[in-house]
């Protein structure tokens, strides 16, 4: 009996981050084509998600919507979007501590999911090691690692940033649960979170310096 109500409590928390990742996926992945930073609540008005291996390729263009909603190329749009309150989500730092999404809004928030293994993800990490030099008091920025304990730990994650000298915060998703959420089924995936919690833009490609700082351009204080 007590087997079978920790697999139902199980069950249901699986079904209610399901929901979650799909009530985000619906409101955000209209506006998403491959190579692109994407404009919440946008229409896509063509192109594909490009992967290699299960990451993302190098970052293109910002997207334009062709419809009511067009989004510029400096962020703006000629009709407000509707953005999406993001979901919370629970990830460790390097010393096991809870690290949750909430505890930063009130700033402006940039979320990749990364890992060490995958290519693109390190193509754009200079370019996120300096947006962070140039914006972390600004801007929080969570750099999340893809850490499912058999590909990519704890250890092998952390040693990698610290190889290359990157000093942005990283975190670790050690139970997966924050990419479930968010559906980061490619790497890397990026959100630009605005400082109430709403999710402005996201990307599911490397980005290049340009569309990473037209991002921040977006959620930055105006």
């Amino acid at each position: 009996m007590k087997q079978n109500k920790i697999f139902f409590v199980l069950a249901l928390v699986f079904v209610l981050l399901l929901g979650g990742a799909y009530l985000l996926y619906q409101r955000l992945a209209p506006g998403f084509s491959g190579n692109t930073l994407a404009i919440a609540g946008t229409a896509s008005s063509s192109g594909s998600a490009s992967t290699q291996g299960g990451a993302g390729s190098q970052s293109g263009q910002t997207q334009q919507d062709s419809g009511t909603s067009a989004g510029s190329a400096d962020g703006s749009t000629s009709e407000e979007p509707e953005l999406t309150p993001v979901p919370d989500f629970t990830v460790y730092d390097l010393e096991g501590n809870e690290v949750h999404l909430s505890d930063f809004v009130g700033k402006p928030i940039v979320l990749n999911f990364w890992a060490s293994w995958c290519s693109p993800c390190k193509s754009e990490m200079p370019d996120f090691n300096q947006a962070y030099l140039d914006y972390g008091d600004e801007v929080n920025f969570l750099m999340v690692n893809m850490t499912d304990g058999n590909r990519e730990t704890v250890d092998s994650a952390s040693a990698f940033i610290e190889e290359q000298g990157y000093v942005f915060p990283v975190f670790y998703d050690t139970e997966l649960s924050a990419a479930l959420t968010y559906g980061a089924y490619a790497l890397p995936t990026t959100y630009f979170i605005d400082a109430e919690g709403y999710a402005v833009a996201w990307a599911q490609s490397a980005l290049s310096a340009e569309n990473l700082q037209k991002g921040l351009d977006m959620i930055l204080p105006q």
